[in-house]
């Protein structure tokens, strides 16, 4: 085949994409600003150039055949490639510039997102970022939000995005408060103590915990309660009691020995805990300012946290 024919046909495998992806030949020629009879003519001439019929049509839908679906991943692999260079393309002609808002929980902005922004702002001394550290879900279009980090291990279907690490939680206490009030062996015993606590609902007086598939509840008689790591962490410290932290915020105290781990081999259950996740609207063509963004972040908490927290 001649390299002309081979452009052309290539030509007609893109018509092929949209016309699957639209559902019929006249939504494909809507969207490639050309006629419904030349949307069929290509068809035509891509079946007759690979021997095989691709479509199967009827008056109200048309369906792919069974070697129709092989043709049509390969076609879309190669659309999508072609799109994937003309953005790269793009970007090399586009100079990163521009407003970035985001939404991050409170704990892991404060110790996770904030320490890395400096570096990224000097990298890129055009673009503008601001970050609200709040818990609550806030909604990408209501709040005119570019990207929003979350916990969970369940990103809404309608968002896409990429992971950057694992939040789990852990029972801490001091050495001081360890001597003086002696430490758990079990679960139940938590009963007996001070508990530091969230304490945003009622629920967050209760903890859960895990070991070997057995699960137990406990209901706390915490003197203090702090919706921010940061707060309970430093309670912790100064020996109020026993408290929940993610493992990203003790991770430091614990390694220098300002405190230490309770019931190490019970996994604790909140809904506080599961993949840290960037997340943003489903778009084929993200701005570039936002693609290196969310690549700084990967890269650089990929590159500094315990391999343990990676993904």
């Amino acid at each position: 085949m001649r390299k002309n024919e081979q452009f052309a046909l290539m030509y007609e495998m893109a018509v092929f994409v949209e016309v699957v992806k639209q559902g019929s030949f006249t939504a494909a020629a809507n969207v490639l600003g050309c006629s419904t009879s030349s949307v069929s003519r290509s068809i035509t001439k891509l079946e007759n150039a690979l021997a095989t019929s691709l479509l199967t049509r009827t008056t109200r839908k048309l369906r792919l055949s069974g070697s129709g679906e092989e043709v049509y991943s390969r076609c879309k692999q190669m659309v999508e490639a072609a799109e994937g260079v003309l953005e790269f393309s793009q970007g090399l002609n586009e100079e990163i510039e521009g407003d970035i808002s985001l939404s991050v929980p409170k704990a892991v902005g404060h110790t996770v997102i904030h320490p890395l922004l400096p570096e990224f702002m000097a990298m890129y001394p055009k673009v503008n970022l601001h970050m609200i550290l709040d818990d609550r879900p806030f909604d990408l279009i209501d709040n005119n939000l570019d990207l929003t980090i979350r916990i969970t291990d369940k990103p809404s279907p309608g968002l896409m995005g990429r992971e950057l690490f694992r939040v789990d939680h852990v029972l801490c206490a001091s050495p001081e408060y360890i001597e003086q009030h002696g430490a758990p062996q079990t679960p139940e015993e938590l009963a007996q103590h001070s508990c530091v606590y969230l304490g945003d609902n009622l629920a967050d007086s209760r903890w859960t915990l895990r070991k070997d598939g057995k699960t137990t509840t406990i209901e706390l008689k915490g003197r203090y309660a702090a919706n921010h790591s940061q707060v309970r962490l430093d309670a912790v410290k100064k020996g109020i009691g026993i408290g929940t932290l993610p493992d990203f915020t003790a991770r430091d105290d614990l390694a220098a020995g300002n405190i230490v781990k309770i019931l190490p081999d019970w996994e604790f259950i909140t809904n506080y805990q599961g993949g840290v996740w960037v997340l943003y609207a489903p778009t084929r063509h993200l701005p570039q300012r936002l693609r290196v963004f969310i690549q700084y972040l990967v890269d650089r908490i990929r590159a500094n946290q315990p391999a343990a927290w990676r993904t």
